[in-house]
């Protein structure tokens, strides 16, 4: 599948999660930290959209000067089951081809500290994924980031709702650096470039 747009048309960096404290340190939040760490880095802090329900800040991101890329970034404020309408509002909003979504999210079915980068596909039975699919079609970057699989017989839904075990925690925040290294790769670079550096 390849990208006909307009390299110069903005990105939309969607990190996806559930608002609220109590889902902060949570495996399904994992989009949301690492679009925390990005707006970091942009230098700016995230405020309330005035045309969707979700938290945006516009930066860039990559190299500075004619690398660089302007990104809006979105934490969707709808709980991850709803996540598509908002993230399809701002998509129209600032006029960003779906070929220039990205959607960050948790992924089950790669070992944790594995990261992963595809254009378009399935949603895995992931929610926030399956919302997005639903608004706007599939055609969107996707950078997964393993979270692995819940272990014995605890369902699915209590794994990802769960915090990080201690163990996971002591890498989280390299792995959470290296996922938002991958993003700006991912809008500077393409996608095959970002794939051969950060996929493993």
């Amino acid at each position: 599948m390849q990208m006909t747009t307009d390299p110069s048309a903005p990105w939309l960096v969607v990190g996806l999660g559930n608002p609220g404290p109590g889902y902060a340190m949570n495996r399904h939040n994992v989009g949301f930290m690492v679009a925390d760490l990005l707006a970091g880095r942009i230098g700016g802090s995230f405020k309330r959209a005035a045309k969707a329900q979700a938290q945006v800040l516009e930066g860039r991101l990559g190299p500075m000067g004619p690398g660089s890329r302007r990104v809006v970034l979105v934490k969707p404020m709808s709980y991850m089951n709803l996540s598509g309408g908002p993230v399809t509002a701002l998509r129209d909003f600032y006029k960003v081809p779906t070929a220039h979504v990205v959607a960050v999210h948790d992924e089950l079915d790669i070992d944790f500290g594995t990261l992963r980068l595809k254009l378009g596909g399935g949603d895995n039975g992931h929610n926030g994924l399956k919302s997005m699919t639903k608004a706007m079609g599939s055609d969107y970057h996707r950078v997964r980031f393993g979270i692995g699989r819940p272990p014995g017989r605890m369902q699915v839904a209590d794994f990802v709702l769960k915090d990080f075990s201690s163990v996971e925690r002591k890498e989280l925040d390299y792995l959470v650096d290296r996922a938002a290294d991958a993003v700006e790769c991912l809008v500077a670079e393409g996608l095959e470039r970002a794939q051969s550096a950060y996929n493993s």
